[in-house]
């Protein structure tokens, strides 16, 4: 009975996760809490994931990355970075990805690509390089360089800590690296020399993040004092001097999309028009017009309008602006948003928050450093170099090496060391406290104790030994290399679906039990499931990397399919011979 129960949750789990109904967090969450209240965990067993290696290493990695990601250190190559990017496209296409995947074997990636995105588009507004041609590339390239060590991505430590836990020896800092490295050069080859070709050209009147920047809607009320009142759209100073697109009028609670030229505007009329952001704030001064929503608006110069991203862990995402009463707790507006290439003007302050999705708010510089200092948004209008602390950035260099090489030596394992960096980190006073805090992406911490309930659920009940007999006995014609080569097929398709934890947690047991029975090396399927969980390419969901960059490129969905689709298949036949190579059977 507990095998049923177990397998319905699962399936019930992955269809909210391909579903997309709650945050991948709150459905990983909900997956064990369902386990308990079934009986097929008992409270201990559920909330093991919380104290379990993979989640306790993580939390730690994640404040060592941070001490040295706040150091600065990383913000000192930024000239260099644009002064190389601004010679030719295809320079800044190779340094952008080659610092990218060197770092991302480190430190987070989607903190990585956090520093790129307005270092990136930077260089293409001064460059007139689309935006589309770079983003999708750098967010590739942290995936590659993620794969390269143990602490390079999640899923590496988690499948780790499973082998550990099924009595396996864990994996080597570097075990795989020179594996993960092949399986980098030839992306990077199909990166440098395919997908320019594949990448989206699309024009500067397409909505191009260049010097135009990206257009928005907004609600603009007709107030005493305005000069359009009582003219045609035709003749009025928006269309004529600012050049805006009127969309509709509401008046009196009447929604008037059939518009012509010689439609008069009327006092208190809302008209609905598309603009320039840049274009936003030369209005915000002229009299008569006011921004409808917004409670900052006013004469100040100290109010500017800015371009922001949510990226991935934000407690923005899932929440409304009401619900969070943004405006009265971050004293900003948002004027407009664009949710993953679609413009969205209807209720913003109703409006389910994403991540990814790129804000345009209006406040003071300050309150907009607020919204960075926690984590909350990304600036993508602008790029301002941080100051290297020395003082900080050499002992937090330092406390990285040292975490790296006593786990690379076998000194000790990656949970004590990354505990010990993570405890230097705060005894140097290189993080406060409440900063080590805010480096845990807590986000990914609940996600992790979440879908590990799954894999426990499928030990405990025996689901991982019969999913694993099934496939042995559909697959057991094929020797281990077309096995292990279908496996990472199913695992990458998985991973495009659902999130990337819940897939290494389902199938990490899955494997083991599987090489069990075809008595063989477990290395080589666990190594698969490491690098089918993590090289996903072919959905602007299927990593946050990927979702990151989506708004920021004007990518469409198809752009991704279009160029993700061919990678993942050349790295899946790739990785079905390489990874044999370096873990035989």
């Amino acid at each position: 009975m507990d095998l049923y129960l177990t397998l319905a949750i699962i399936l019930v789990g992955v269809f909210l996760f391909v579903k997309d109904y709650f945050s991948i967090d709150t459905t990983s969450i909900l997956i064990m809490v369902l386990f308990i209240v079934a009986g097929v965990l008992n409270p201990e067993e559920g909330f093991s994931g919380f104290n379990h290696p993979a989640t306790l290493t993580l939390g730690c990695i994640f404040v060592v990355s941070g001490g040295v990601f706040n150091s600065g250190i990383l913000n000192g190559l930024s000239d260099h970075i644009i002064k190389l990017a601004k010679i030719h496209y295809v320079v800044a296409l190779v340094v952008f990805c080659v610092i990218t995947a060197v770092f991302s074997a480190f430190i987070n990636d989607t903190a990585i690509v956090a520093l790129m995105l307005p270092i990136a588009l930077t260089v293409c507004r001064e460059t007139n390089i689309s935006p589309g041609r770079l983003l999708m590339p750098i967010s590739f390239a942290a995936l590659f360089g993620g794969t390269c060590t143990l602490i390079g991505t999640s899923t590496n430590i988690l499948v780790s800590s499973y082998a550990k836990k099924y009595g396996l020896e864990e994996f080597g800092m570097f075990e795989f690296s020179l594996a993960a490295l092949c399986l980098l050069v030839i992306g990077f080859l199909y990166i440098f020399f395919i997908a320019p070709f594949l990448l989206p050209k699309r024009k500067e009147e397409d909505n191009e993040l260049t010097k135009k920047v990206e257009e928005y809607v907004i609600e603009i009320v007709m107030v005493e004092g305005s000069i359009d009142i009582n003219k045609a759209i035709v003749n009025s100073k928006l269309v004529l001097d600012y050049n805006v697109n009127i969309m509709s009028i509401m008046r009196e609670g009447v929604l008037n999309y059939d518009l012509g030229p010689k439609t008069i505007i009327l006092k208190d009329d809302v008209l609905k028009v598309v603009l320039p952001p840049q274009m936003v704030h030369k209005l915000l001064d002229v009299k008569g017009y006011k921004i409808k929503g917004s409670k900052l608006i006013n004469s100040s110069d100290n109010y500017n309008v800015y371009e922001v991203i949510i990226p991935f862990g934000s407690d923005l995402s899932e929440g409304s602006l009401r619900s969070m009463q943004f405006n009265r707790r971050y004293n900003m507006s948002v004027l407009a948003i664009r949710h993953r290439g679609e413009i969205i003007f209807d209720k913003l302050s109703s409006v389910k928050l994403m991540e990814g999705d790129m804000l345009l708010v209006l406040g003071e510089k300050e309150d907009l450093k607020n919204l960075e200092d926690k984590k909350l948004v990304v600036t993508l209008s602008e790029y301002q170099k941080k100051k290297i602390d020395l003082k900080k950035a050499i002992p937090a260099v330092l406390i990285g090496i040292g975490v790296v090489l006593a786990a690379s030596l076998n000194l000790t394992t990656i949970l004590i060391s990354a505990m010990v960096g993570a405890l230097l980190m705060v005894l140097t006073r290189i993080l406060k406290p409440i900063e080590a805090y805010n480096a845990v992406e807590w986000k990914v911490i609940f996600m992790m104790a979440g879908v590990l309930s799954m894999g426990t659920a499928l030990e405990k009940t025996g689901g991982d030994q019969l999913i694993a007999s099934f496939i042995q006995d559909t697959l057991g014609q094929y020797n281990p290399h077309i096995t292990l080569s279908l496996l990472y097929l199913i695992t990458f398709i998985s991973t495009n679906l659902i999130s990337s934890k819940a897939t290494a947690a389902l199938l990490t047991p899955v494997v083991i039990s599987l090489a069990a029975i075809m008595e063989v090396s477990e290395r080589p399927f666990l190594v698969a499931v490491m690098f089918a969980c993590s090289l996903t390419f072919m959905t602007p969901m299927s990593y946050p990397t990927n979702t990151m960059v989506y708004a920021p490129g004007n990518y469409k969905f198809n752009d991704f399919l279009r160029v993700g689709t061919p990678l993942n298949l050349i790295i899946w036949i790739a990785a079905s011979f390489v990874i044999p190579y370096f873990f035989p059977f």
